[in-house]
């Protein structure tokens, strides 16, 4: 299998960023992100009703009428009335005079002008399905549901009828009708209806949503669609369904076998296609069975807790224990929109642990980077951004959380210009999204479909909840973020050991930091400069663990014993890339307030890529109309105090939340301190605004 984050480096060429996304379909009877959620009771009221955010322009701009050809395995509903159908263009360039040219994936034959890979795909069409679905319910708007059942007739004609892949679904599309099976560059499966994929998962969720929302207004089509959806289970039960209750290894953990391409990203945009389904058609075995495997698989890749990496995530790929990444990041919304519909509460602790704990942390590492491999430092997309707000705006309604909401409120106002370029990267008034930031804030302007689909998906589900949406409205600006950090290994000094630098930092599972690493001889030394912090912090030492039993390193800073790291006993490595794991381990003891080094004392050959060093209350400060605040958040085992410096006239308001994200009770005066003290619970989090006396 091509990995995640490889596949959507390759079909994302012609831009710098792009991504896949997943989400519910409102109006379904399924929890969704487009469905208000209460709020906290100590929120302010609800804002005068503002202008909807959510502008269709762009992507009715990239939508094109497409030839549809009765070919043998692929057909659709009413394709004598009606050859032909509506799919978006996957890519739009921005021109210097402000407009788009829409773009097909891969090099042009000028010949016969046809794209090396194709005009229109999968994906986009299911999740543009999906936009227009979702305006249609939350808006009652007829254009949309033209569309929704345009773009739906569309996706089935690329799925596979008949023959060894029925089930199955093609990928590209050239603009004249015809199917491009195998694309180049080449993408796994090969051809792209010969094994389950990514692109199958994503046409289960586009066909089970349209299913609830088509049930009761056109129930032939709807009929149509749920034979669709049938024969797309069908095929996943012969497939990675076959093996459901078995497990794999990887580097000695047990991970779930049953997963759609081995991928809990691929499985949580089935599973939001399963939830609407099965609520609307409970009496369906098949489907409610293929839900809750599928549910099952996904939350068992929850991973760490609060002072372990990856701090509660949902881990997407069951073929690295060290690689997080967004593209398919609907994982915590899936399970917390399946978790009812299954009344299995069981499952939700996964969907809480990945937004409560691990979400906040990533926003205070510098915002929702699109991976972490393990360290941060990937660019910053509208998928990514969407792919967390859904979740926690799920996670908050399931688990009854609304602490959620204000993370959720944080994240969301990346779009309004709370990003590293300081800009903002949706125009409500075109409907147009910027396809990426890059790490140094370079902005990528184009607006290809994903990063159209994303955002408008975000802002649906800022329009049907107006406290979220006034709330992330009034954050325009990042002051700061103050969070998990790395320092390289080969920044420090060397005793009895060397900087290496391998042909490429991907070892097939995680990325060496930096590119390099110091390979430490047994008896070595390495000490590492860290920045002064007045506050303790914790260290996570990355070390390559290998699979034999092979000693540990010693940790210390200043005179204090942090603990120990394994050299080795990463156990059997299965069906990972490489022997042994990247990993960032825990240590006993964090480093004290005003320390400036650690030092790694070998006690046998390892490999160390750095230390990330995490401050046990990370914090994300923001600005804008709704004032300056910011959100506090604790990897801390108590509670702990923080100094605010207080400007004269103001005080602080808090609103202080546990790991789950629900209210702690407040102690006195914390909604209207003026001592600057901001109390975080362990593990938890606070949000905290300075409000004029």
């Amino acid at each position: 299998m091509t990995p995640p984050l490889v596949y959507a480096r390759l079909k994302s060429a012609p831009v710098a960023v792009v991504a896949t996304l997943s989400m519910l379909l409102a109006g379904a009877g399924v929890a969704s992100a487009t469905q208000p959620v209460p709020a906290a009771a100590s929120q302010a009221p609800a804002a005068a009703p503002q202008a909807p955010l959510t502008n269709l322009s762009h992507l009715n701009f990239l939508l094109d009428i497409v030839p549809l050809h009765a070919v043998e395995g692929h057909t659709t509903y009413q394709i004598g009335e009606h050859p032909a159908a509506q799919a978006p263009w996957t890519y739009a360039n921005k021109n210097a005079d402000g407009s788009y040219t829409r773009v097909g994936g891969g090099s042009k034959d000028p010949a016969t002008g046809n794209w090396s890979q194709g005009a229109f795909n999968a994906d986009d069409i299911a999740r543009t399905a999906v936009v227009y679905l979702r305006h249609w319910q939350q808006t009652g708007d007829a254009s949309s549901r033209t569309r929704a059942f345009d773009l739906l007739r569309e996706l089935a004609y690329l799925q596979t009828t008949s023959g060894p892949n029925a089930g199955n679904v093609v990928l590209w599309q050239q603009a004249d009708g015809t199917l491009t099976p195998s694309a180049k560059p080449v993408e796994l499966p090969d051809p792209s209806d010969s094994a389950e994929s990514y692109w199958l998962a994503r046409t289960v969720w586009a066909l089970g949503e349209g299913y609830a929302a088509f049930k009761s207004a056109d129930p032939q089509f709807a009929a149509f669609l749920q034979s669709r959806l049938d024969l797309a289970v069908g095929s996943l039960n012969k497939q990675s369904l076959a093996k459901y209750g078995k497990y794999d290894v990887a580097d000695g953990a047990k991970v779930p076998a049953w997963l759609i391409t081995g991928g809990a990203d691929a499985s949580a945009e089935a599973v939001l296609g399963l939830s609407a389904y099965s609520k609307a058609a409970p009496d369906d075995g098949a489907a409610a069975t293929a839900l809750n495997q599928l549910t099952e698989g996904v939350a068992g890749m929850s991973s760490g807790s609060v002072q372990q990496w990856p701090f509660g995530a949902i881990l997407p790929w069951n073929q690295s224990r060290t690689l997080w990444h967004a593209w398919g990041g609907m994982a915590a919304a899936a399970v917390a929109n399946a978790s009812p519909v299954l009344h299995r509460p069981d499952l939700l602790t996964a969907a809480v642990k990945d937004s409560a704990q691990f979400t906040p942390q990533l926003l205070a590492a510098g915002g929702p980077d699109n991976a972490w491999s393990p360290t941060p430092g990937e660019a910053q997309i509208a998928y990514g951004v969407d792919s967390r707000v859904e979740g926690l705006v799920a996670t908050a309604r399931a688990a009854n959380a609304p602490g959620l909401l204000d993370v959720a409120a944080v994240a969301a106002g990346w779009y309004f210009g709370a990003n590293r370029s300081g800009k903002p990267a949706y125009n409500p008034a075109t409907g147009t999204a910027i396809d990426g930031i890059e790490t140094d804030g370079r902005v990528n302007p184009n607006s290809g479909a994903e990063s159209t689909i994303h955002t408008l998906l975000s802002m649906l589900a800022l329009d049907a909840n107006p406290e979220l949406k006034a709330k992330a409205l009034g954050i325009s600006s990042t002051v700061g973020t103050d969070g998990l950090k790395v320092a390289e290994a080969e920044t420090g000094t060397i005793s009895g050991g060397a900087v290496v630098k391998p042909a490429s930092a991907w070892t097939g599972e995680a990325n060496w930091s930096g590119g390099a690493y110091v390979a430490l001889n047994a008896g070595g030394t390495l000490k590492i400069t860290v920045p002064v912090s007045d506050q303790a912090r914790n260290a996570y030492p990355i070390v390559n663990q290998r699979p034999e039993a092979a000693g540990t390193t010693s940790w210390t800073s200043g005179t204090t014993f942090l603990g120990s790291t394994p050299n080795g006993g990463a156990g059997e490595q299965g069906i990972t890339a490489a022997p042994g794991k990247l990993f960032p381990f825990s240590l006993d003891h964090a480093i004290p307030a005003g320390q400036d080094s650690l030092t790694a004392k070998a006690g046998s050959d390892v490999s160390i890529d750095g230390v990330l060093l995490q401050p046990q209350i990370s914090s994300v400060s923001v600005s804008g109309s709704g004032g300056q605040s910011t959100l506090y958040i604790s990897a801390a085992t108590g509670s702990t105090d923080r100094k605010v410096d207080m400007p004269q006239g103001f005080h602080l308001s808090q609103e202080a939340f546990d790991a789950s994200g629900q209210p702690v009770t407040p102690g006195p005066d914390q909604n209207g301190d003026h001592s600057g003290r901001v109390t975080v619970a362990p593990g938890g989090f606070t949000w905290v605004t300075l409000v004029r006396n």
